[in-house]
């Protein structure tokens, strides 16, 4: 059965938890001959002694595993009745490392035999699970004090994106973040922000300073003209509305730019630094 058996019966009905589902599952179990209902064991027990030893070293010891038996070891998570062990090496050796794999995107995994949809299922339960865990300033009401603070909540957040996204972090007048919401979904190469669109969701949230990120999914974080302009209007316009705009940071999977620290608009400072 497994996974194929699983997804066959939710296209059928539509949906996989309805008792329609589990009745058939039942009608089905009950037609299969009676060595069939067998616990399994040869290969399958192998696997399940294998799989509780290295349970025992993660909870013994997390860094005495390797990347291929952690990944093994998710997989499992997912696949209980499945040997993972081979396609853990594959995923590996296709992307490279843990990140690697986390931060692909979903046509590239589900191209590798034996992922299916329910493996990748999960691994975006795992993406949004480690985004929320990297938003937990916006919780502790935590200050933002540098631009690699807010790089590491949109790195979380949007790495693996294949198109460009704006986010914007809100903060009071102590840089206590309060508010982290996308604000504008783009292209693969460009999203189009207008001054007015900050702006005001700064404003409707009463805000009192923001900072404006976005990801380059090439990546290369280097502004464009175009993110420079925007930066400038946004620095002229602010004061004028009661907001301080803080930064404009860009982030890549691997790299983040302030453009403000890197000063490249004259009279810009990082502000966040500045406040007391």
């Amino acid at each position: 059965m497994g996974d194929k058996a699983g997804r066959a019966i939710s296209v059928k009905t539509g949906k996989p938890n309805s008792l329609a589902n589990y009745q058939a599952l039942f009608n089905l179990f009950r037609l299969m001959p009676d060595k069939a209902k067998k616990p399994i064991t040869g290969q399958a027990s192998v696997t399940s002694g294998h799989r509780a030893r290295l349970r025992a070293r993660l909870c013994r010891e997390p860094l005495d595993l390797s990347d291929l038996e952690v990944l093994e070891l998710l997989l499992a998570s997912a696949l209980p009745r499945k040997d993972t062990k081979a396609l853990a090496a594959e995923l590996l050796q296709r992307f490279g490392s843990i990140r690697g794999f986390m931060d692909a995107r979903g046509e590239e995994v589900l191209n590798i035999s034996g992922f299916g949809l329910g493996l990748e299922c999960f691994r975006q339960l795992l993406r949004e699970f480690l985004a929320r865990y990297a938003a937990a300033p916006l919780r502790k009401r935590e200050i933002l004090a540098t631009p690699e603070a807010v790089a590491r909540m949109a790195r979380q957040r949007l790495a693996g994106a294949s198109q460009e996204e704006a986010w914007l972090a809100l903060v009071d007048a102590q840089n206590r973040l309060f508010s982290w919401d996308r604000l504008l979904r783009g292209s693969a190469s460009a999203v189009v922000i207008q001054p007015r669109d900050v702006l005001g969701a700064a404003l409707a949230h009463k805000a009192n300073g923001l900072i404006l990120v976005h990801n380059h999914p090439g990546g290369d974080p280097t502004p464009s003209s175009t993110d420079l302009e925007l930066t400038r209007e946004l620095q002229s316009l602010s004061p004028s509305l009661g907001l301080r705009f803080l930064d404009h940071v860009i982030v890549t999977e691997a790299d983040c730019y302030s453009i403000f620290q890197q000063k490249l608009i004259p009279g810009a400072s990082f502000l966040l630094e500045n406040q007391g």
